[in-house]
This record gives C-alpha cells, sequence and structure tokens, in this order.
C-alpha cells in the first residue's frame, strides 16, 4: 500500500511510523486512520517486525487529534463512505483498538498530543517525550467525548480522581508532569527524542521478541482479570513462546556464554 499521510522506515527489525500532515499539526482524520490500520496490521504479520515506534513529523506536534477542520468540511458522504473503510470504526483504531497487536510499541512524543493524539500515545505501550510535549484531552469543549481509549486508559493508568480533572477541566499536562503522574516513562530534549527511542527499542530487543509478547499479552489481558486467575491461566503467547525455537536459545546461549540469536519463532 502506497502511504500518503504517513512515513513508514523499516530498519532492520524495527518500524518507525511518522504520522506526517504538519500543516494540519499532524491531525488524524479516516484517511489518515486507513493508513494506521494497514501498517500496524502488517507491522503485526511480519516475523521480522519487533518493535514499533510511531511518532510525528515536525517539531510541533505529535497530533492535534481528529481532524475537526475536515468533519465539519466533508459531506456526511463522505465522511460515512471514509469511515466505513475502517476495520475498528476508530479514528486512531490502527493502534488503540486493535486487539491483534501484541508487538511492543513505543510513542516517541515530539510536541502537544491533545485528542486522539493523547489517545495514540495512551495505546502505545511506552512513551518517551520531548521537553516540550504536551498532553491534553479537551473534547468537550469541542462537543466531543474521548472515545478512542482516553477515558477508559486513563483512570487505569493513573489515580481515578487524577484522571478525573484531567478529563473534566482539559488540563494540559507537561511532558515532566506525565512522568510524575506516571504515564510518560522518560522526558528527553526534543533532539534527542529518536535516539532514545530507538536506544529503548534497542535494549528491548536484546530479549527474545516471542517472550516480550508473552509478556505483553499476559499483563494486558491479566488485568482484566483477577489475580488468582491470572496465576492460573496459561495465555496463548506464553504457550507459543515455550514451543519456540526460542525458548531453547536463550538457557543455550547461556550456558555456552555467548549472545543468544532469536529468531522469534
Amino acid at each position: 500500500m502506497e502511504y500518503k499521510y504517513i512515513i513508514v522506515e523499516k530498519k532492520e527489525h524495527l518500524t518507525i511510523v511518522r504520522l506526517n500532515r504538519p500543516e494540519v499539526r499532524n491531525a488524524i482524520n479516516p484517511y489518515v486512520s486507513i493508513e494506521l490500520e494497514d501498517v500496524f496490521n502488517e507491522f503485526e504479520n511480519d516475523s521480522d517486525a519487533w518493535i514499533a515506534i510511531v511518532t510525528g513529523v515536525g517539531d510541533k506536534a505529535f497530533s492535534a487529534g481528529f481532524d475537526l477542520k475536515w468533519a465539519a468540511s466533508a459531506s456526511p458522504e463522505e465522511q460515512r463512505e471514509a469511515f466505513s473503510k475502517l476495520k475498528y470504526k476508530a479514528v486512531t483504531g490502527g493502534l488503540t483498538f486493535n486487539p491483534n497487536i501484541t508487538k511492543p510499541v513505543i510513542a516517541a512524543v515530539n510536541g502537544f498530543a491533545f485528542g486522539g493524539g493523547f489517545e495514540l500515545a495512551l495505546g502505545s505501550d511506552l512513551i518517551i517525550a520531548a521537553e516540550r510535549a504536551v498532553f491534553s484531552l479537551p473534547e468537550p469543549l469541542v462537543g466531543r467525548v474521548p472515545t478512542e481509549g482516553g477515558v477508559h486508559r486513563l483512570v487505569r493508568q493513573i489515580p481515578y480522581h487524577l484522571a478525573i480533572e484531567i478529563l473534566f477541566t482539559y488540563k494540559r499536562i507537561s511532558a515532566q508532569e506525565g512522568v510524575e503522574l506516571g504515564f510518560v516513562n522518560k522526558v528527553v530534549p526534543l533532539d534527542q527524542l529518536m535516539a532514545e527511542a530507538e536506544k529503548m527499542a534497542n535494549v528491548i530487543m536484546e530479549g527474545s521478541p516471542l517472550a516480550i509478547r508473552a509478556i505483553k499479552q499476559m499483563a494486558n489481558d491479566g488485568l482484566e482479570t483477577t489475580l488468582r486467575t491470572a496465576y492460573s491461566t496459561t495465555f496463548p503467547l506464553y504457550r507459543q513462546f515455550t514451543q519456540s525455537h526460542d525458548f531453547i536459545e536463550g538457557p543455550r546461549a547461556f550456558s555456552e556464554k555467548r549472545k543468544p540469536i532469536w529468531k522469534g519463532v
């Protein structure tokens, strides 16, 4: 698929996805989301792709969220047709609502992340933010609700009353405040953002990609159960991992005092 609104770069096992609409602060409309769905489905199904980074083009915005100007100008017919092409029926569905993405995703937030942009970051597994990054969910101010996962993810990732304050008052959260609240992993200068994101990706890739996928599934699905149920559940990706080359390779490499050669199978 040829991409018009995103840029995709592949570096061995790493996939970098850049929202490429800097003229509108990387705002997302259904056409952008169609491309996001496609690239993340390809990422999930590619055995050579182990981890992804999502970021925005430019030095001002990760993403301003849903493209309200498009919504105001596109005809009802165009909107119905565009949304009908989305598998997950969500503007950020390529990441936030796709239950099939079992591989780790890092959000490298290069500027403000408002509305759906904040939700896109929350839908990632790790968030590294530039010092100038700002997060907010201002949807009620424009007659909308953060339905792309923002409401449900935020109240699960930070204390309830703090999350509700952000949701009710449209409060803008700086990158450093995001660290203090616990939804941002690290803050770095803008010119170091991608290097830091790739550094973290490379550290993750030192481990077995199948082990990492199993951990992600166990952590996410386990949260939806009681602790006792999570302990007693054999998660599918863990079962797959125990039957893989990597499961044998890890102890073998350790005993032979060499770096393991992961195959992801």
